[in-house]
């Protein structure tokens, strides 16, 4: 247990002072979330300001700043401890002789760096696009996912305003993928992780954007406003489940975009009640009675 714990403090000291170093640029830009993140949301919020959708939207929308405070708790905060969770699980599963590549279908370097590199994206946009299909599914996951949906006023930073526990599900399920299939992800990464941000971003930005004839391959702000919308067609959970791609949504019948106005109620039923400050949203899930 002592070695365990051991290993959980060193890792949580390390990774909160490289989350530091981020912040005094003492980290390459390559790899820099914490500016590559700020920068990102200041050029899209800027385009939401010079092309707005929904013309009547103010500049600082209703939960402006708790969007914000979301956007760096889970992408910085949170990631501290939930890495060093990840290196105890590591270190137990090398000891019993099970890595990261034991069980891939592929080796890593019998691909192509171009295809591996698609073949991880295509993946981990799959795993979350399932996931996000079980978080309105079952009762037990969507009191978490309330709190994405618990959003009024739609802007690219209700992007990442979601509870921890998503955290949870996700990582497991899109890590395992991954190591069935390649082993491991692929040394460029980052550059796929970025650009499932830029494409998260733009997808809650207050922007009409469509992408044309690409609409039925890349999420857009118009599908996925849907996605938030307070009525949803009869029988259905949810629609419109995509993360970066649309096709999922498209090929498993999921897709649902009556019209392109902007101008639709979103949220969901009872969300008047909601909690509205950031504690109280955090710890909604785990009160008894919920739904």
């Amino acid at each position: 247990m002592g070695e365990y714990l051991e290993i959980f403090i060193n890792t949580v000291t390390g990774m909160a002072k490289y989350q530091w170093k981020q912040v005094i640029f003492d980290v390459p830009w390559d790899r820099n979330w914490f500016w590559g993140l700020t920068i990102v949301s200041l050029v899209v919020w800027g385009l939401e300001l010079l092309f707005p959708w929904r013309k009547s939207q103010k500049t600082f929308r209703k939960d402006f700043w708790l969007d914000w405070m979301y956007m760096y708790f889970n992408f910085f905060i949170f990631q501290i401890g939930l890495y060093g969770i990840y290196t105890i699980l590591e270190n137990g599963f090398n000891k019993i002789g099970i890595s990261s590549t034991s069980f891939s279908l592929f080796e890593k370097d019998a691909l192509p760096t171009w295809l591996f590199i698609l073949i991880f994206f295509i993946i981990n946009d799959f795993v979350q696009w399932f996931t996000h299909v079980l978080l309105h599914r079952y009762p037990f996951l969507w009191k978490f996912h309330k709190v994405h949906h618990s959003v009024k006023e739609m802007g690219f930073a209700a992007h990442l305003r979601y509870h921890w526990m998503e955290n949870i599900l996700y990582k497991p399920l899109k890590t395992l993928a991954v190591m069935i299939l390649i082993g491991a992800e692929p040394d460029q990464a980052f550059f796929i992780h970025f650009f499932t941000v830029i494409i998260g971003h733009l997808n809650h930005a207050n922007i009409k954007i469509t992408w044309g004839v690409f609409k039925y391959v890349l999420n857009n702000p118009v599908m996925h406003l849907y996605h938030h919308a307070y009525v949803l067609p009869e029988g259905r959970y949810g629609m419109n489940y995509g993360i970066s791609l649309s096709l999922w949504d498209y090929i498993f019948k999921t897709d649902y975009v009556p019209e392109d106005s902007g101008t639709i109620e979103i949220g969901f039923e009872g969300d008047d009640k909601f909690p509205q400050k950031f504690i109280d949203q955090n710890l909604y899930g785990f009160k008894k009675g919920q739904k």
